[in-house]
């Protein structure tokens, strides 16, 4: 993930990026069950406190794939008037649903702002989790709440290269595509669109 892009931002994209495409013109989910959420948290240990002893059960994966399809529906709302990601523009939550979601989930843990005034720096003020660490739907709404009001949504496109159902941050202008390997296909698809189009007036 670019340096570019701030912890909220990666943590919220990265769970959005849990459902991509399987490399056979399908979609694969890497939450479809509790290992895979147990997976996902450990490789995200340095965003995630207490990620190294998670381990996932049924509710937890319920949880964080509720979370997910509210992502994933403000995440479309975000990219407008830019069409959606393919993998879920039939079925996406509406909008108040997705926001209640995700404010139900941050309240789980409740915080209280901590200031922190280091020499030579400006003060800070954060929030931090009152008695036990945060659940993790918690966190990672709270990321995504982070994230969806911050400059960096402005930067959120969803890729369309063919069989690609990526959100990505843009990190230049002219950046369409969310890798370099989507912009090929996008241009592979395009020449022959062009081809097959030509041949038909060709041949009518």
């Amino acid at each position: 993930m670019a340096d570019s892009i701030d912890a909220d931002t990666r943590i919220a994209l990265d769970l959005a990026l849990t459902i991509r495409h399987d490399g056979q013109g399908g979609v694969a989910d890497d939450l479809a069950e509790p290992g895979g959420l147990t997976t996902w948290v450990r490789e995200h240990a340095e965003l995630l406190p207490g990620a190294d002893a998670f381990i996932a059960d049924a509710a937890a994966l319920a949880a964080v794939r509720d979370l997910r399809a509210a992502v994933r529906a403000l995440f479309a709302r975000a990219v407008r008037p830019g069409d959606p990601s393919p993998a879920d523009a039939a079925r996406l939550l509406p909008v108040p649903q997705a926001v209640l979601c995700l404010n139900t989930a941050a309240a789980l843990a409740p915080t209280v702002p901590v200031l922190t005034w280091d020499d030579g720096a400006e003060p800070v003020v954060r929030r931090q989790a009152v008695g036990a660490a945060a659940p993790l739907p918690a966190l990672l709404a709270r990321a995504a709440l982070a994230f969806l009001a911050s400059p960096d949504r402005s930067r959120l496109h969803a890729c369309h290269a063919p069989r690609c159902v990526r959100y990505f941050i843009k990190e230049h202008p002219r950046q369409e595509w969310c890798k370099p390997s989507c912009g090929n296909r996008a241009r592979v698809a395009r020449h022959h669109e062009r081809h097959r189009k030509s041949a038909q007036a060709a041949g009518d």
